[in-house]
């Protein structure tokens, strides 16, 4: 989601709430464009505060963390700690519903007098900023220097007067009444959810939706049917009930956070819920898609916990980027290789054409004429009557033989091949199973075990000599509402493992069919599996293989004693003959993670 002014202002409000009255102990600038301020709230406590104007991922939220700072502090972070260095923060304000916040801060200067200044943070993109005012407007310094030759708008520069840019001519929704809302959601034809964030200031095209969503209003729909419908009038009058108790809520502060997430994945984060991701009750299951949310009391631990892991899913894709080349690469050359062998294969389909056209010549060839081109027989096999080309050339035997020595050569062929295709396919379904290892994997310990495989496979070169590695990677760990622990191989060393070493012959065992993916192992302790249960561990199958996010996915299972390991088979590869199926969604919202 945009760190919209909807953000910004659950932000101040916490902010307001926890830090009112403190006194700044400590500044440090860890990165360029980055301030950690550490306060000592009025309650005798301390918090820190991280205030982030970075161009890419511009942030403000309260951490427990710290960061390293440089040994020389920049000269910004010098200039703060003459001025700020004990002040005390007397509020936190927002103008209107900009993604501005402003520090008002008090501290007493060399002469002993009482100074006010403030620090405004103004979250942009990449026009993002740390602003150090004085009381009179005047800008003392900025964590970046704009000048007028960067822009023609406003210059950010010691001695400038600070002003906040109009440029967008936005309204402030906070200030909105029902004529206004009407004139601006009638005065063009676009899609409602664009009208609303592109006419009022603060709101996000995620929170657009999500006033649509609540008013019941298609948000792609044209604002031009408000006017031209004779249902438009309730429409709007429901889109504009939606947007003022939104804007109540911003007023009373009344704040809820939340982290959507996609199967696991996080995807959007709000300060209010969103209903558009099917927000249920607590124990219950979202049906659309694997959707659900987590509510946190916290905007701050939102916005940590949300980039956290964002950030950890790209930081493990970059590091992944080698063995995912290596594996796409191999897995394309032996997809070829094996279409190219199918289409081999399909031309020695003719070979038991040729071996009939030689018996039948040996057997009728005494009745064919010489110089004759073909000969009708009988096919003792079907009953019916075929014609077999001849050369006119050769005599009937000969021609026998000359089909028996087509029929031996493809049949060698066939058998060749009928060899050689089945190992390139158990080739391609190794690759894709260490793709799909691939994609779940969460830390670099993941990592190590997937190319430790590949290293074995002979995909990729050991460096360093045969060194034995240790691997910390461990199953994922799951929890059910039936109280059962549920285990998932991150990939194929873990699935051996969990299959043929810690699960006991009572476990049950799941996989999806046909189709790269974990081992799914359900600790029974001797217990009868209650259905939901069989369908939890089905859904964990369905979510950790090639699958995740369809909505019917078929997933074998039985008990893990029928499950076999043939010899020499490539790590992760099972054999099994009798077992169950369902079909199963890969929604895992229901169950709670213990240990990954």
């Amino acid at each position: 989601m945009a760190f919209d002014g909807i953000t910004i202002a659950s932000i101040v409000k916490e902010l307001k709430d926890t830090l009112t009255g403190g006194r700044i102990y400590k500044i440090a600038q860890p990165e360029n464009d980055e301030l950690l301020l550490t306060v000592k709230t009025a309650d005798g406590g301390q918090r820190r505060l991280l205030l982030s104007a970075s161009a890419s991922l511009p942030l403000v939220y309260l951490t427990e963390g710290n960061k390293p700072s440089p040994m020389t502090a920049p000269g910004f972070c010098m200039l703060l700690r003459k001025h700020l260095q004990n002040g005390r923060i007397t509020d936190i304000t927002q103008p209107g519903l900009e993604r501005i916040i402003h520090l008002h801060i008090e501290h007493l200067n060399e002469m002993g007098d009482l100074c006010r200044k403030r620090l405004v943070v103004e979250i942009m993109g990449k026009h993002s900023n740390i602003i150090f005012v004085n009381d009179d407007d005047l800008i003392i310094d900025s964590i970046k220097h704009i000048s007028g030759m960067v822009s023609s708008v406003r210059e950010v520069l010691p001695g400038r007067p600070y002003f906040v840019p109009n440029t967008q001519d936005k309204e402030n929704p906070l200030s909105a009444d029902f004529d206004s809302f009407r004139a601006a959601l009638t005065a063009g034809n676009m899609p409602t959810y664009k009208a609303l964030y592109g006419h009022y200031t603060g709101i996000s095209p995620v929170m657009a939706q999500e006033i649509c969503h609540r008013a019941g209003v298609d948000g792609d729909c044209s604002t031009a049917l408000f006017t031209s419908l004779p249902a438009g009038e309730k429409g709007l009058e429901a889109l504009y009930q939606a947007f003022s108790g939104i804007m109540e809520q911003i007023r009373e502060g009344d704040f809820q956070p939340v982290i959507a997430y996609e199967n696991g994945t996080p995807v959007e984060f709000a300060p209010l819920p969103l209903s558009i991701y099917s927000l249920l009750s607590e124990g219950e299951r979202d049906v659309k898609g694997g959707f659900h949310t987590k509510a946190f009391d916290s905007i701050s631990r939102v916005l940590e916990q949300y980039y956290a892991e964002r950030s950890t899913v790209t930081r493990i894709r970059q590091k992944s980027a080698d063995l995912r080349r290596i594996v796409q690469t191999a897995l394309e050359r032996n997809v070829k290789k094996y279409d190219l062998q199918l289409r081999q294969m399909k031309d020695t389909e003719k070979k038991d054409k040729y071996r009939i056209y030689g018996e039948l010549l040996n057997t009728y060839g005494y009745e064919v004429e010489t110089g004759a081109k073909s000969m009708e027989a009988l096919n003792y096999y079907t009953g019916e009557m075929i014609t077999i080309p001849l050369d006119p050339l050769l005599s009937p035997s000969e021609n026998a033989k000359k089909y028996f020595d087509k029929y031996g050569k493809l049949k060698r062929t066939y058998e060749a091949l009928s060899t050689l295709t089945a190992q390139v396919k158990e080739e391609i379904d190794h690759l894709e199973s260490v793709q799909a290892a691939l994609d779940i994997a969460l830390r670099e310990e993941d990592l190590a075990q997937i190319k430790e495989e590949l290293i074995e496979s002979g995909y990729v070169r050991r460096k360093g000599g045969n060194k034995k590695v240790k691997f910390t990677s461990k199953p994922f760990h799951y929890i059910n509402r039936d109280g059962f622990h549920i285990y998932v191989g991150k990939n194929n060393y873990q699935n051996d493992e969990l299959t043929f070493k810690f699960a006991t012959g009572g476990d049950w065992w799941f996989h999806t069919k046909g189709i790269p993916g974990s081992h799914v192992v359900v600790k029974t302790e001797g217990a009868q599996l209650p259905d939901s249960t069989f369908e939890d561990a089905a859904r964990l199958a369905a979510y950790y293989s090639k699958a995740r996010g369809q909505d019917k996915v078929e997933i074998d299972y039985l008990e893990k004693k029928n499950v076999k390991k043939p010899n020499g088979s490539k790590p992760g590869f099972v054999v099994y003959y009798t077992n169950y199926s369902m079909m199963i969604d890969s929604d895992i919202s229901g169950l709670t993670l213990l240990e990954s």
